[in-house]
């Protein structure tokens, strides 16, 4: 049976402010290994210890009230009121593919995608392709899945220290239960990513003072040309650029991360069309048609595009749809 749609997040053009109150953490510690270019690119994937002490390559939350969303953004994204968060763990990098291989050679679970046999796939549309179909920057690829991460004849090696994706929210789930885990919920995500600071900096263009991109997103035309004035085009691996009040590396741009929650609120028009969309291509069954919340944009988020590398931004993504934008972190209560 085919899908009738398999929706693939971008996001939407928009900047907004934010409040948060009342937000207490643990500082990073100083042994962190992680901020920098060179840094990551010798990072092992593995945190120190993982595995053997329980909060290992976790940063401590006090939890506290915050404010969720931004006055200035989408319907979806307005404030609610104060939400109180619980004290909780996350981890201070997205999941990275040396963590993943570690899950699935202990355990032989087979995702999503390496049952279907196929995953949605990014890459950057000729100008025949763009005028041919809508969205020409996503297929659907045979063969692909987080070992292949652009078909069948890709791999992930020397990729350990980046976050694997093609991973559909049951695969991040399992990951984080057989860690005794969960996946963190908006709230917490957003908490989180927000580290207590409030403001308009929330809510505009990674980049320091001098115009330097402190994310890994798109410099560009999108979807043609990527300047990779954040030095990569495409994913980085988890922790080249500073990590925020909390400790926490990555929670913008990078990768989108799952998180445990439905979406709700409603569906808005983007400034380029709408929500990006794969169109009937795939033979799998729809497992469950509900859609969960992403948070923090991606490497493909564009300022002439998606504009999504904002704390406050939600998206709506196809729970069961491997995409090569998407990864997850974990997070750990009551420990």
């Amino acid at each position: 049976m085919r899908k009738t749609v398999a929706w693939v997040v971008l996001g939407a053009f928009a900047v907004g402010a934010a409040a948060t109150l009342a937000v207490r953490a643990v500082p990073l510690h100083a042994s962190a290994p992680l901020g920098t270019p060179g840094q990551c690119t010798g990072y092992s994937g593995v945190p120190q210890g993982w595995r053997k002490a329980r909060t290992a390559g976790m940063a401590h939350v006090r939890g506290g009230e915050y404010v969720p969303g931004t006055t200035l953004g989408y319907p979806d994204e307005r404030p609610a009121g104060k939400v109180r968060v619980r004290d909780f763990w996350i981890d201070r990098t997205e999941v990275t593919n040396a963590q993943f291989t570690a899950f699935v050679k202990t355990t032989g679970y087979v995702t999503d995608a390496e049952r279907a046999g196929e995953a949605v796939v990014f890459h950057k549309p000729s100008g025949e392709e763009l005028q041919s179909r809508p969205y020409a920057w996503w297929s659907m690829v045979r063969g692909a899945d987080w070992r292949h991460p652009s078909g069948p004849t890709s791999s992930i090696e020397d990729k350990d220290n980046q976050p694997v994706t093609l991973v559909t929210q049951a695969d991040a789930r399992a990951y984080a239960t057989w860690l005794g885990r969960d996946l963190p919920t908006e709230d917490e995500w957003e908490y989180a990513a927000k580290a207590g600071e409030s403001g308009p900096a929330l809510e505009t263009m990674p980049n320091d003072a001098n115009g330097v991109p402190t994310a890994n997103y798109w410099q560009g035309i999108f979807p043609t040309l990527n300047s990779a004035k954040d030095g990569f085009d495409g994913l980085a691996p988890v922790g080249c650029y500073m990590a925020n009040a909390f400790g926490l590396y990555d929670m913008i741009a990078n990768a989108w991360e799952w998180t445990g929650d439905v979406y709700t609120g409603p569906r808005q028009s983007h400034a380029n069309g709408d929500t990006a969309y794969v169109a009937a291509q795939s033979t799998r069954r729809a497992r469950d048609t509900r859609m969960a919340v992403i948070k923090g944009g991606s490497f493909l988020c564009a300022p002439d595009f998606c504009v999504r590398y904002r704390a406050s931004a939600r998206e709506p993504a196809e729970r069961d749809l491997p995409t090569s934008h998407i990864g997850f972190r974990t997070v750990l209560r009551g420990g």
